[in-house]
């Protein structure tokens, strides 16, 4: 455990910030799973729907450096391809 105050300070920091990436990470996760079932279903206007809603959060995340950039291309790029593949 963290002895100085100062240590004990940005431990105390550190944890807010785990929970709040944690957060942020989940929220995101969430989404693109509501895109796939939806292609799942074969509903292409829900997953659009979803793929919408998904976007700027994969976007935020990947802004907050919670994900990396070409980590948020690559959700992006796979969902909207599934999307496509519908037909």
């Amino acid at each position: 455990m963290a002895n100085t105050p100062s240590a004990r300070k940005r431990a105390r920091q550190a944890e807010k910030r785990r929970e709040r990436n944690r957060m942020h990470r989940s929220r995101m996760r969430t989404l693109i799973k509501r895109v796939i079932k939806a292609i799942e279903a074969g509903d292409r206007e829900a997953a659009e729907q979803a793929y919408k809603t998904a976007v700027p959060i994969i976007d935020a995340t990947a802004t907050k450096g919670i994900i990396h950039k070409n980590k948020a291309a690559r959700h992006k790029s796979r969902l909207n391809a599934r999307i496509k593949a519908m037909g």
